[in-house]
């Protein structure tokens, strides 16, 4: 199987790209590597050959889609309020990545944390996150970064949840989603 972190041909990036909606739409369990090669225009070999199994090709989605997250919404230790605005709104406008991350949860629990660049991702934020807490008197230190970040988190998602299916005008809980941020985050 060639490496991960190396840069993929044409037919592995439609291959991916189709297993991300084949995925979003149905989950790991319901999803068929037959229609994941139809609709990338490949043959389930190829699919076998570049990514293993069908468990492996959904970690490699969600990894994938962690990676544009990540790129896409920079994380601010000082200004958590901010950042939780930011993921609030890529999470609605990419329901995709929501779908994903539920499935994945549900269908593969405990792998998540360990994927790749989300766990170093994870670990870089509390870091940052424990310092600022340390040097800022404006963000309350009495709860362990890890935690806080966890709890930021949850507020993001608890809300995009609410809204997913539903995005005919979520700009009312980005402030929402940012109001609770700097009230769980104040000292």
């Amino acid at each position: 199987m060639p490496d991960p972190s190396s840069a993929l041909n044409p037919t592995a990036e439609r291959i991916l790209a189709a297993a991300g909606e084949e995925f979003a739409a149905h989950g790991l369990a319901g999803a068929r590597v037959d229609r994941i090669a139809e609709r990338a225009g490949a043959n389930k070999q190829r699919i076998y050959a570049y990514f293993g199994s069908k468990d492996e090709l959904f970690d490699r989605v969600m990894a994938e889609r962690i990676g544009e997250l990540l790129d896409t919404v920079p994380f601010d230790a000082e200004d958590l309020p901010g950042y939780a605005e930011r993921l609030f709104v890529f999470t609605v406008e990419r329901q995709d990545l929501a779908r994903l991350l539920m499935w994945h949860v549900l269908e593969r629990p405990g792998r998540l944390p360990l994927l790749e660049p989300g766990a170093s991702s994870t670990a870089a934020k509390v870091a940052a996150l424990a310092a600022a807490q340390a040097s800022r008197s404006d963000i309350d230190g009495t709860l362990p970064a890890d935690r806080l970040l966890a709890q930021v988190l949850a507020v993001v998602h608890g809300a995009a949840m609410g809204v997913l299916g539903d995005v005919a005008d979520p700009s009312a809980l980005v402030a929402d989603v940012r109001r609770s941020v700097a009230r769980l985050v104040a000292p």
